[in-house]
């Protein structure tokens, strides 16, 4: 009996430790990768792309990139008037052997415009995955 009993628990101590094996062989550890997080500037346009990691069997991740616009006049400086303006862009992008690739395109809309000598710069530019939380400053 007492034989039957050690046998029982080694069964079930072998079993709980597939389980947790099996469990790791799914889970991430989702990062962006940085040297492939860019942003591109045109105009009043900022497309910021890259690609995020280690993210396991996920079917896609949701991005969200943010940013601060600000018109700056011919003097590089922002003046305190009201042309500043928080934009965002968010999307959906499919995971394929643990990677996903992500490109967002954001267009500050000022009113007034900002038009020469005054150009549009981004600030404060953040990219979120939503799905696993985490960040990064491009």
């Amino acid at each position: 009996m007492i034989r039957s009993s050690r046998i029982a628990i080694v069964v079930v101590a072998a079993m709980a430790v597939m389980a947790l094996g099996a469990q790791s062989a799914f889970a991430g550890s989702p990062h962006f990768v940085d040297d492939t997080v860019t942003k591109t500037q045109n105009g009043s346009t900022l497309t910021v792309s890259g690609k995020e990691a280690g993210l396991g069997d996920e079917a896609q991740v949701h991005i969200v990139v943010s940013a601060t616009a600000l018109c700056i006049n011919g003097g590089g400086k922002h003046p305190k008037a009201v042309n500043k303006e928080d934009v965002a862009a968010a999307g959906d992008f499919p995971v394929q052997n643990g990677k996903a690739n992500f490109s967002l395109t954001l267009t500050a809309a000022f009113q007034p415009p900002c038009s020469p000598p005054m150009t549009v710069s981004f600030t404060n530019v953040t990219v979120t995955d939503t799905t696993n939380g985490i960040s990064t400053d491009p």
